[in-house]
């Protein structure tokens, strides 16, 4: 709690010498009116609240949410570009790839100078269809701050592969059959080498 202190005659006459010397760095405006009678305020407590329901005010088939869709979302998403019988039968293991490689234990870095060679490599042989196997990703143990994502290759090869410069040599991607790893792995439908 702090004191109030009073000044000395002299402290008092300082001060006022130093009040009467001091010029205001902006100009004052000129005063408000007062109302001579103020209008009372109401208490908001006592104002009756319309009836309402929950959501009477949300559009109708829009979700508040601006979440990044799902992995297989975005990956379905993109419209069959190959055959759609070669698809079909590339949706349920049925076509054989003819390269693979794994990335599994590989940085990032390392991992996509692997792809990019490999895709590379491949196209420049004939291959058509070939097996990037990522991993699903595992859980760190070491929550930090800044949330990462599970299966950091996983979520990146897709966006590789579309990028320069293996974009115009990929004709489509897909998730691989359960024999070939599943959601821990994708197709890679090359072009035709021209």
């Amino acid at each position: 709690m702090t004191r109030k202190r009073h000044l000395r005659p002299e402290e008092e006459a300082l001060w006022q010498e130093v009040a009467r010397r001091t010029v205001p760095l902006k100009p004052q405006r000129p005063a408000m009116p007062l109302l001579a009678n103020p209008a009372p305020r109401e208490d908001p407590a006592s104002q009756p609240i319309e009836p309402f329901r929950l959501g009477q005010a949300a559009r109708p088939g829009t979700s508040g949410l601006d979440m990044l869709p799902g992995l297989t979302d975005r990956r379905t998403a993109p419209p069959v570009a190959m055959d759609r019988k070669a698809f079909e039968r590339l949706r349920r293991g049925k076509l054989t790839p003819e390269a693979k490689i794994d990335l599994h234990g590989m940085t990032l870095d390392q991992a996509h100078g692997a792809l990019t060679a490999f895709i590379l490599r491949a196209h420049g042989q004939g291959r058509r269809l070939v097996l990037v196997v990522t991993g699903k990703g595992k859980r760190r143990d070491d929550d930090g701050p800044i949330p990462v994502r599970q299966g950091v290759l996983r979520h990146n090869v897709p966006h590789w592969l579309r990028m320069a410069p293996l974009g115009p040599l990929v004709l489509q991607i897909a998730e691989a059959h359960l024999r070939h790893g599943g959601g821990g792995a994708y197709y890679v439908y090359l072009k035709r080498l021209r």
